[in-house]
């Protein structure tokens, strides 16, 4: 597909400064639609979108034209527009006494509520009025629920410099814009630096500089204090469309674009990738995800969901569109997918996240996580995860005595439950759960409960353990002795934090 036709952005300011006057956003679109229709619009219904838009507002007029993508009457548009400059611009072209768009632009509240607006392909807005279905090679998708989520758990503090790789329609090089002094971004689709660049002018952000090619290869040697990456992770029989397939064969994409990663980071600087890997017989997914980690590196990878090969095989054709197709087609589509996981010997796909943080103290003793949370979490992680490393660095530079010579506090919102049967004395298990970030649960015995429910900082976790020892008729000695793995476990899953950094 030709990028020639994408429309241009030197008039940007003058499109987002009728859009705005419009009420053309986030917030604008939920109170015109109502949240039944907004959420509808989500799933892909437009009905009740359409009929919500039949005043003939220019809010009205955007919806339909830009997120519903219908022809609009002349004389509307006009009033909601600078039309002339759009269609010599090409954001819209006239057809008699019609108008219609050329691309979709999607409002998207940034995480300080900015007006922000994504550029897409017409019907590739995922969760929009086309939802994804079956598009040609090259096209260039929305923001969707992967986009989100990658911008979610990305680190946000101020840095000289960030790489958005494969950045599609731009929504990471958005965010990074935004804390970041020089932002890279890059596409192997020409067409996404084009929609990229659309985005970020639309969007009132800093331009960034735009590169084209595979994986780190436009960027050669160059570091960054920041890497981004939603790659083409899908597993696939080939690479037949490019916004999702990684054409590697297996889970080679991703494995390689996290090793990389670790020469392009500079000192503190963090990696963030979404990605999919193979489970595959006789092996551990987890020694596997750990073979990729680069040395110089911690890590923290969380698999967010497993799905057995068939799961996954219909859920991208479906994604495809290869379900709507010729029955026979899509069954030898099926059965192509199936033999690239027998001939990997993958039984299942982990989908996930992988954070990467380049620490000198990290080349000879690495700390890596590799964990299973399936579970509902709090977002924007970004935060959580940045404090995650530095329970890390604690714990790898505290011994058992340095930790007991330490004082700590609860976590905030951290509750306690205590499960057992109606009326017994005592509780079968407490479990102390969190309701902020990853919202974990663990359980605890006794003594950790009430090591946990005094930690206010003003006491030395050695002192405390002494006083449980004696009101349970324990030897404080060898109660000292168990506890500190305990103690440990809760530090680094984020129940207590060392007075000093809490």
């Amino acid at each position: 597909m030709s990028t020639t036709s994408l429309p241009a952005s030197d008039r940007s300011p003058r499109l987002r400064e009728a859009l705005l006057a419009a009420a053309f956003t986030a917030d604008g679109l939920l109170d015109l639609l109502g949240a039944p229709a907004y959420a509808a619009l989500a799933r892909s219904e437009t009905v009740p979108a359409l009929r919500a838009t039949r005043g003939g507002a220019p809010l009205d007029t955007l919806v339909r034209l830009f997120l519903l993508q219908r022809p609009v009457p002349y004389e509307r548009a006009r009033a909601a527009l600078p039309l002339a400059e759009c269609i010599e611009d090409g954001w819209v072209v006239q057809e008699d006494d019609e108008v219609r768009a050329t691309v979709d632009v999607r409002p998207y509240s940034g995480p300080e509520d900015q007006d922000w607006f994504i550029v897409s392909d017409l019907g590739c807005a995922v969760g929009g009025a086309g939802g994804i279905g079956s598009h040609e090679e090259g096209v260039v998708l929305g923001v969707g629920g992967a986009s989100t989520t990658l911008a979610g758990i990305t680190v946000r503090k101020p840095v000289a410099s960030a790489l958005d790789l494969g950045t599609g329609s731009g929504i990471q090089a958005l965010h990074a814009s935004q804390h970041a002094t020089r932002v890279t971004a890059t596409d192997l689709n020409p067409r996404a630096l084009v929609f990229t660049r659309l985005t970020l002018a639309l969007s009132g952000a800093t331009p960034a500089d735009l590169r084209e090619g595979s994986l780190f290869e436009p960027v050669g040697t160059e570091t960054y204090d920041l890497i981004v990456s939603n790659p083409p992770f899908v597993i696939s029989p080939g690479a037949r469309l490019t916004y999702r397939d990684g054409g590697m064969g297996g889970d080679e994409l991703c494995r390689t674009l996290v090793q990389q990663a670790g020469d392009r980071l500079n000192e503190g600087g963090y990696a963030h990738f979404l990605a999919n890997w193979q489970h595959v017989d006789g092996e551990e997914w987890q020694d596997r995800l750990r073979s990729w980690v680069p040395r110089g590196c911690d890590a923290w990878i969380v698999q967010r969901e497993m799905q057995d090969i068939t799961q996954y095989a219909e859920l991208w054709l479906r994604d495809s569109g290869d379900h709507r197709t010729d029955p026979a087609q899509y069954a030898a589509r099926y059965d192509a997918w199936l033999d690239e996981f027998e001939a990997h010997k993958t039984k299942g796909v982990g989908f996930g996240w992988i954070t990467l943080r380049k620490s000198r103290s990290s080349a000879e003793d690495p700390s890596i996580v590799i964990e299973e949370w399936p579970h509902p979490v709090e977002q924007p992680l970004g935060e959580a995860v940045e404090a995650h490393f530095a329970r890390q660095d604690y714990l790898r530079t505290h011994d058992d005595a340095a930790l007991l010579a330490d004082h700590f506090t609860l976590a905030p919102e951290v509750m306690q439950e205590q499960v057992g049967l109606p009326g017994a004395e005592d509780p079968e298990h407490v479990v102390l759960r969190q309701n902020r970030g990853m919202r974990r649960a663990t359980k605890v015995d006794a003594v950790g409960a009430g090591f946990a429910g005094v930690c206010d900082g003003t006491l030395p976790a050695g002192r405390i353990l002494d006083a449980i020892a004696q009101l349970m008729n324990e030897d404080p000695v060898l109660l000292r002795d168990r506890t500190p793995q305990a103690i440990r476990l809760l530090v680094g899953e984020g129940f207590l934090e060392p007075a000093g950094q809490a």
